[in-house]
Formats: structure tokens, sequence, C-alpha cells
């Protein structure tokens, strides 16, 4: 029986696209309204990458201000809906990671993306980067029941795409991402150029990149080493 080709699974915030100005710009508007002090761009690394209830709750505490659920429920609908007419204002994909969806795509790998931004506004962010038709697959919060670290988001994930979870990498840039992999037995690569506030190698990734133009030997090196079934 023949294999089922190799599949990447990307997360897209921090990973492959670098969403942080619009995701804090659009805080940035709630705090305004709300009569708060704004963050910076720098603090983006701590506040950016468990989705938009996450951000809102981690940048009023931050302003002073720390959120009630019912408040929190109502930012949330306003921060999603502002960021949606604004999501790609100042968001782009990290250098290299075209040409590496490219060279990985010509080479009859699968790819997907696996995230926690709602799949519409993951769909549209990368619609509007022009990158969406490189995925067989993508998922984002509301796609299953689940989101990552859940091991069932990244299995999910894969299945939708076609893809062989034996022959799965994640790439990703987040203590969710590696838990999410390792939760589901899957290697891990990780950039150290995206959004967590602690080093990326005290997080225990299988391989760390810090461009994309690593991708294709450390994807490579992980295919080589994995059990042949």
């Amino acid at each position: 029986m023949q294999r089922l080709a190799p599949i990447l699974v990307f997360d897209l915030d921090g990973t492959l696209a670098d969403t942080a100005r619009d995701l804090i710009a659009t805080l940035n508007i709630l705090l305004q309204r709300e009569g708060l002090p704004p963050v910076g761009h720098d603090a983006a690394r701590y506040l950016v990458g468990a989705g938009a209830r996450a951000l809102i709750e981690r940048g009023f505490k931050l302003a002073g201000a720390p959120l009630d659920v019912r408040e929190a429920d109502r930012l949330v609908k306003e921060f999603l809906a502002h960021y949606e007419s604004h999501i790609a204002d100042e968001t782009y994909l990290f250098p290299g990671a075209e040409s590496a969806l490219k060279r990985f795509a010509d080479a009859g790998f699968i790819l997907a993306i696996c995230t926690n931004k709602p799949e519409g506004l993951a769909r549209l962010l990368l619609e509007k980067l022009s990158a969406a038709e490189y995925f067989s697959a993508i998922c984002g919060r509301g796609s299953f029941d689940v989101h990552k670290p859940d091991p069932r988001m990244l299995h999910l994930t894969i299945e939708r795409a076609g893809g062989d979870p034996s022959r799965a990498i994640m790439v990703g840039d987040s203590k969710t991402d590696i838990d999410t992999a390792k939760n589901a037995g899957a290697p891990i690569i990780a950039v150290d150029f995206g959004y967590t506030d602690a080093p990326i190698a005290t997080l225990g990734p299988d391989r760390i990149i810090s461009h994309f133009d690593e991708l294709w030997e450390a994807a490579h090196e992980l295919l080589a080493s994995a059990p042949k079934s």
C-alpha cells in the first residue's frame, strides 16, 4: 500500500504570520474606549498567542483593570468585530514563509493550519495574505469542539487535511503548540521569533528554527528519524 504524503501542520499567529501589530492595535481600541492606557507592541509576546479572550484579559489586567466574565464576553465581541475589519492592515507572513510553503507543496507535502484563532478569521487572514491556497485544511477555534492544547485538535486537523498522523510534524511558536504536539505524539518544530514569554528552547521542542529557510532540513531530519510503519 502506498504511504500518504507527509503533512506539516502550522500554527498561524507568531508562526507563519506576524499578526501582533493588528491584534495589539485592536486591543488598544478597546482600552481607549474604557479610558485605559494603551499597551506597547513590545508587550505582544506576553499577550498574544492564546486567543482573543486571553489577549483581552491579559491586556486589561496589564492596564490595571481586571475583567469579570460579563465584561470579557462583551469585549470579545467588540474585539472580533473590529479585528475582522483590520485583520491585515499591518500583518505579514514572516520572512521566507511563502517560499517554504511553496517548496513543500511542490515536493508533495500536505499542508494544514491548526490555530486557536477562530476558523473564519484564520481563513480570511490567509486569503488576504494570498496563502490560503497552500493548505488542504484550515482549522481553528470553532472547527471542532476542542482546541489546542487538546491533542484531538491536531488529530482532527490532520484527518481533515487527508494526512497520515504517523508522518505529521507540527510547526509552532508557543508552549501551547509544543504541548499540543507532545500530547498528540507528534514531533514539533518551533520558531524562535514568535510570541512566547519563555525562551522556546526551555519548552522542549524537537527542533528550533530561526528562519523559514531552515524548515526544509529540520522537517526532513525528523521524518528520517521517525519510526517506520
